[in-house]
């Protein structure tokens, strides 16, 4: 004769028995499908080239002229920039696309060169500082940077300059506050957020009037 306690221990058992049937039916199911879409997918895409893992040769638009470099694929563009190419205005210090040290334009767009694969950059137009300003003096943006002692240590200036630079370009008529969100991608270590933002103002209000005269 059984008693309520058994019952109750029958029904816990059956229940989980059905309970792990449909869980592992389920798991099963998935596991199934997925493998089949993978084999379909991977039979309907062409092969993708592979470059790696030992140092590949690679060839940059860098500031209107064509580099050669071997590099690994894993080497960021700032690596190339700095090591292989002698090209040292844009500085490494947060190195993780937090800071804006390294900022450089990439088909007229500022990006963090530190960020960027250098094998990913092979078909895009990149410009550095040294390609924005190759002479030797200032022009109204620079010098307005020094006149508003918008540098201290100088390793967040040419980041600075250079999205500053790109953004006056796209936005002559920007505000203070415009000009505040637009360099935001940007810090500086040394705290000159103000002269920074006095300088650009500078340069766009003189770079206006330059313009109209």
């Amino acid at each position: 004769m059984s008693t309520p306690q058994d019952d109750s221990k029958k029904k816990r058992k059956s229940a989980f028995s059905r309970r792990g049937f449909l869980q592992g039916l389920g798991a099963g199911t998935g596991v199934l499908s997925t493998g089949i879409l993978v084999e379909e997918e991977a039979q309907a895409s062409p092969a993708t080239p592979v470059s790696g893992p030992g140092a590949v040769a690679i060839t940059l638009d860098i500031n209107g002229k064509r580099y050669k470099a071997t590099v690994e694929p894993r080497t960021t563009l700032l690596d190339t920039l700095r090591n292989q190419l002698d090209l040292t205005g844009a500085k490494r210090v947060c190195d993780r696309g937090a800071c804006g040290s390294c900022t450089v334009l990439m088909d007229d767009k500022p990006v963090y060169a530190c960020s960027i694969l250098a094998i990913d950059a092979q078909n895009c137009k990149i410009m550095t500082i040294e390609g924005i300003y190759p002479a030797e003096t200032l022009d109204t943006l620079q010098h307005a940077f020094v006149e508003n002692d918008a540098q201290q240590c100088g390793f967040c200036t040419p980041g600075f300059i250079v999205a500053a630079k790109s953004y006056l370009d796209h936005h002559p008529q920007a505000s203070a506050e415009d000009f505040k969100h637009g360099l935001s991608g940007n810090l500086c270590r040394c705290g000159t957020y103000m002269g920074v933002r006095q300088a650009v103002l500078e340069a766009a209000k003189n770079m206006k009037g330059a313009k109209n005269g």
